[in-house]
């Protein structure tokens, strides 16, 4: 059996393959409310019936203030639990497990009003300044966080990831690039961790499920992260029960980034290799091929696909033929599957 088509189980949730759909913003709550429409409904539910094993939904924002934009979901107020249940649900008759990432913009907010940073120092141009938050606001961001693990409970997913890459809140913390404060959750790197170490404890008396956190491994500027400087607080995060890091990079600011097929794989490698978590593979990783060989060669444990799956709901078929695996598609498809 091919590595990418064997189970995977984590904290006692098997996922019936390694291919994991990474979250992807949809921006398509039109109502602006945060709330799931029928757009997410049918998105997520096709996937599904893809057979990806793992379906993240998109960064879901724990605060309104928090939205990347007005057009994302939300999971801020009891009112968008109906919402995201029924796209549980969708998902989980066909046989996937489910994700959610809980984030907060911070500084990469468009919404009208006061955004929010640890300094601040915006972007770019094109941002607004945001506000440097207080230790009171600081709290309610963790607070906010805590709530909406408890909603994702309610609503049933599988498993909860920390959105702490791409220059949002958490990612703006953890980097001196973004973060200047000079009290105590500023300058050496435990305090830069601070607000990400009280997230996951507050997390974690409200949720006994597996717990993933995305990082962006290299901020690619002289002065930022590095992935041998995550290693550190990879190793934090393992004391207090993370699961899996989902490990991209970039973006806290605007830096020149080569991509080509695989280029962030070496960055998981090197997690899993110093600190013995599991990790996630990410970045242009788009055959069945080259996912096998992640997987096969201990470079990760899982495979997450974005664009890829936006192409491809279908994927997994796709890379089962590739690899001489049989996997059966839904009784209504077997006619697609008969040569």
């Amino acid at each position: 059996m091919a590595k990418l088509f064997e189970p995977y189980t984590i904290r006692g949730v098997e996922l019936k393959n390694r291919i994991v759909m990474a979250p992807m913003c949809m921006y398509s709550s039109h109502n602006l409310d945060g709330k799931v429409e029928d757009w997410h409904k049918i998105h997520y539910a096709t996937r599904a019936v893809g057979q990806a094993g793992l379906i993240i939904v998109e960064a879901t924002a724990v605060l309104p203030e928090g939205r990347i934009s007005y057009r994302d979901l939300g999971i801020w107020s009891d009112d968008h639990v109906e919402g995201l249940s029924e796209v549980v649900r969708l998902m989980k008759q066909h046989g996937a497990k489910t994700g959610i990432q809980l984030a907060h913009a911070g500084r990469k907010a468009t919404v009208d009003g006061d955004i929010y940073a640890p300094s601040a120092i915006r972007f770019n141009d094109q941002y607004k300044t945001p506000v440097e938050m207080s230790l009171a606001e600081i709290r309610e961001t963790v607070d906010a966080f805590k709530d909406a693990a408890v909603r994702a409970k309610e609503a049933d997913f599988d498993v909860i990831e920390l959105h702490a890459a791409h220059g949002y809140l958490i990612n703006e913390f953890l980097s001196p690039l973004a973060n200047k404060r000079d009290d105590e959750y500023g300058g050496p790197s435990e305090n830069r961790y601070r607000i990400l170490r009280e997230i996951i404890d507050s997390v974690r008396t409200v949720w006994d499920g597996p717990l993933f956190v995305r990082i962006s491994a290299e901020d690619y500027v002289d002065g930022g992260m590095t992935t041998s400087q995550y290693t550190e607080m990879v190793n934090w995060m393992k004391t207090q029960d993370v699961d899996l890091i989902d490990v991209s990079s970039g973006a806290v600011v605007p830096a020149k980034i080569d991509v080509f097929p695989g280029y962030q794989v070496p960055f998981a490698e090197q997690i899993r290799k110093e600190t013995g978590i599991a990790t996630g593979a990410v970045g242009l990783i788009t055959t069945g091929l080259q996912a096998e060989e992640v997987l096969k060669n201990g470079r990760a444990d899982v495979v997450l696909l974005a664009r890829e799956l936006l192409r491809n709901p279908y994927w997994a078929y796709s890379a089962a033929k590739e690899l001489g695996v049989a996997i059966e598609p839904p009784t209504q498809y077997d006619r697609g599957w008969t040569f």
